[in-house]
């Protein structure tokens, strides 16, 4: 038992009784050993289906000379050039054009920046550059966020960053390799949260009877949500195509379920929340059991739902305001084309975001009182054997 104010699921919750344990344990393995042949199944073999190469190489550089780009009053022609800077590639310099544009890169000495290179007609290259080279400061921001993490959450900041890690191994790794070789988006997207839900709960709470219901509360609610997405994009009749991504994609991968990956998008992105709620949930009950042991899993029920309520409701415009956020340049465009808001709402690509938001958002629901009922069922028993245990003239006077 640890203090009274944890907020960690292992420190707050009773020993489990060896016959709940056993049954924990013949739920968990079987859906681990599944997961698992899942994966090996699954697993990315066999050549990468890649646009074709071409004659293009990228490099990095620094700028020590640049020219102003044209001034708005003189335009370029479409896909010209213009502007020129002198960059620092190894041990040479190099001139290279600035392209025209508004996504155009705006150059300055000493900015580090990545350049193409392509033969040109006289048999020399061409140098352009295409965009600023951000790594070190992505560096630096992911260095300050660890170090922000670990400052504040100490070793479980660690495990976190670790959980973190893992989350997006399986997603380099395992999630769009598969998708890439053609493997079943939909199935990949299942199997890979699975592998990512048992690792980062396991990691970051340890192994233990409350963060078994954690699991089992988030992988019922994830099941839901993959229904759900299902039935929507059915009754809504989404193919997931429309955006320039897809278009892209069924160039580059050619037969790729589209429809499937809007429904892995919509799994994977409801991930992340739902390992939230559910801790947030068993924490709850956790704590609650320990400032009155007496409480029966239905009172424990009834008082850990009204906070999950509140959490649900906060939570829910956060998931909302995000996918909306992400679909801002393509509202504007919608709407500064005279769209009306019905059919701006109502297209191809604004219906998938739509149920991104909505099929999450109910999968996050779903997770609270799924979450809730298994950790006030599990803790009860707990406290009830701890009880037992006891020697009837050691236990405490009722009443």
């Amino acid at each position: 038992m640890g203090a009274g104010h944890s907020h960690e699921p292992s420190e707050t919750l009773p020993p489990a009784p060896p016959d709940l344990r056993r049954i924990v344990t013949l739920v968990i393995v079987p859906l681990v050993v599944a997961t698992l042949i899942g994966l090996i199944v699954l697993w990315p073999r066999g050549e990468t289906a890649q646009q074709p190469s071409d004659t293009m190489a990228r490099l990095h550089g620094e700028v020590v000379a640049a020219t102003p780009p044209c001034p708005r009053e003189v335009p370029a022609q479409p896909g010209g050039d213009c502007g020129t800077a002198q960059v620092r590639v190894g041990g040479e310099t190099v001139d290279a054009v600035v392209p025209t544009g508004p996504s155009a890169p705006q150059v300055a000495v000493g900015d580090k920046v990545v350049l193409i290179s392509s033969p040109d007609a006289q048999g020399g290259q061409r140098y352009a550059v295409v965009d600023h080279d951000r790594w070190g400061w992505l560096l630096a921001l992911v260095a300050l966020f660890a170090a922000a993490v670990i400052g504040f959450a100490r070793w479980r900041g660690v495990a976190s960053l670790v959980g973190l890690a893992v989350s997006f191994g399986v997603l380099l790794l395992f999630i769009l390799p598969a998708i890439q070789r053609g493997e079943p988006p939909l199935a990949v997207a299942i199997v890979g949260s699975a592998v990512i839900m048992f690792a980062v709960i396991y990691l970051t709470h340890g192994v233990s009877v409350g963060t078994s219901m954690a699991v089992l509360g988030t992988l019922a609610a994830l099941v839901l949500t993959g229904l759900l997405g299902l039935l929507c994009t059915h009754l809504l009749h989404l193919t997931g195509a429309g955006s320039d991504e897809a278009a892209i994609l069924t160039n580059v991968l050619a037969g790729v379920d589209l429809r499937g990956l809007l429904l892995a998008g919509i799994i994977i992105g409801t991930l992340g929340v739902l390992d939230d709620v559910a801790i947030t949930q068993l924490a709850i009950v956790g704590e609650l059991s320990l400032a009155d042991p007496t409480l029966s899993a239905r009172r424990l029920y009834r008082s850990a739902i009204k906070v999950g309520r509140s959490h649900v409701a906060s939570v829910v415009n956060t998931i909302i305001l995000a996918y909306a956020g992400a679909s801002l340049p393509l509202m504007l465009l919608l709407v500064t084309a005279g769209t009306r808001t019905r059919d701006v709402l109502a297209t191809q690509v604004m219906a998938a975001e739509i149920v991104r938001g909505v099929v999450g958002t109910l999968g996050l629901i779903a997770a609270v009182p799924i979450t809730t009922a298994l950790a006030a069922w599990a803790i009860s028993r707990a406290h009830r054997h701890r009880v037992s245990a006891v020697p009837p003239e050691q236990r405490p006077m009722q009443g």
